[in-house]
């Protein structure tokens, strides 16, 4: 009997939002969901900008042009929160 090996396919299929969450749906089927809080600018963005969102870096990245962010799905596999930078202003 043989094994079906799939293979991992971490492009960019789709974004959603909700109050509290950002889901990002991969090619290979999998979903990750992270907490907005993680990310500020999201977390602050209005849903129209939430919203407006492209495809980046090869279909491994995400750019909201309206607010200036770049996610990597690699970033999202790992957990990783915004830069602390993003969390408090710089004195």
């Amino acid at each position: 009997m043989g094994i079906l090996a799939l293979s991992a396919d971490e492009r960019l299929r789709n974004v959603r939002f909700t109050k509290d969450t950002m889901s990002v749906d991969l090619m290979d089927g999998r979903t990750i969901t992270v907490p907005l809080a993680w990310y500020p600018r999201l977390f602050h963005a209005t849903p129209e900008h939430c919203a407006n969102w492209e495809v980046s870096g090869g279909g491994y990245g995400i750019h909201w042009p309206d607010i200036d962010e770049d996610l990597s799905t690699e970033g999202l596999l790992r957990g990783a929160p915004a830069p602390r930078s993003q969390h408090h202003k710089a004195q």
